[in-house]
């Protein structure tokens, strides 16, 4: 796909809790076309050790709003600045990076899409990208505890919610893969976005069930254009940049 440089203009920052917020960016122009599982390299401004852009997943695209949404994880200087947009401001993205989910080839197939931290951001966009096109999802998110599951409302737009939470404090007390409704049900296609340990988790979970299974790498990538090399994962094809090749890995290419 066509890649864009823009100005965006932050029309809403909603602080989520003391980690995450979601910023809601629109245009005067129609915004270029954007997959799911895609992500944008964003400028920070004003940071003075802050030098390279910070890999951002998009977390929904509302064309008749002509919205796009980043769920950011205030983590370190480049990320607590973007944090700190205000309505009005305008933030420089390269966008659409990446490849983006397949879909499932039968129409009537049971799609999961498991997600765990800031790694639920692109599910939100695939999940609608899904329901839109007749399929039947379940969401299956983890945290380590209720703060730390986002957005629970949008999702249950889509589809049905389950919710782990280490501490218990919300749905079932475990890890996503301890969920119970792995053990009653069968789905034919995961999607999964989160901590590695979580998606080799459940990478293992599907292999082991023979399900199909697609997996977003989260590798830091520093260029979005496979010059830098930060982002490089061993597979199948031999060593490949994630955020050219990737971020969306068919579990059988992944050396894990």
């Amino acid at each position: 796909m066509k890649k864009f440089i823009l100005n965006l203009v932050v029309k809403e920052n909603i602080t989520l809790n003391t980690q995450y917020s979601l910023i809601i960016l629109t245009s005067a122009d129609p915004l270029p076309p954007m997959l799911p599982g895609q992500f944008a390299e964003v400028r920070v401004d004003n940071a003075p050790n802050t030098f390279l852009r910070r890999p951002i997943s998009i977390n929904f695209v509302d064309t008749t709003k002509n919205e796009l949404w980043l769920l950011i994880q205030k983590v370190g200087e480049g990320t607590k600045k973007l944090c700190e947009a205000k309505s009005g401001e305008t933030m420089n993205l390269v966008v659409p990076l990446g490849n983006s989910f397949s879909l499932p080839e039968n129409i009537e197939s049971e799609v999961l899409l498991v997600g765990g931290g800031v790694g639920i951001a692109p599910l939100l966009f695939w999940g609608a990208y899904l329901f839109e096109r007749g399929y039947k999802c379940s969401f299956l998110l983890g945290g380590r505890s209720v703060e730390n599951l986002l957005q629970l409302d949008d999702f249950a737009k889509y589809g049905k919610v389950y919710t782990t939470t280490e501490d218990g404090s919300h749905g079932e007390k475990g890890f996503v893969t301890q969920h119970s409704v792995l053990n009653g049900h069968n789905f034919d296609a995961i999607y999964s976005c989160g901590p590695t340990p979580m998606m080799k988790a459940v990478a293992a979970y599907a292999s082991r069930k023979n399900i199909f299974c697609e997996v977003s790498l989260e590798n830091t990538m520093a260029c979005g254009f496979g010059a830098c090399l930060c982002c490089v994962t061993d597979t199948t094809e031999g060593h490949q940049c994630v955020c050219t090749e990737g971020p969306v890995f068919n579990i059988l290419k992944l050396k894990w």
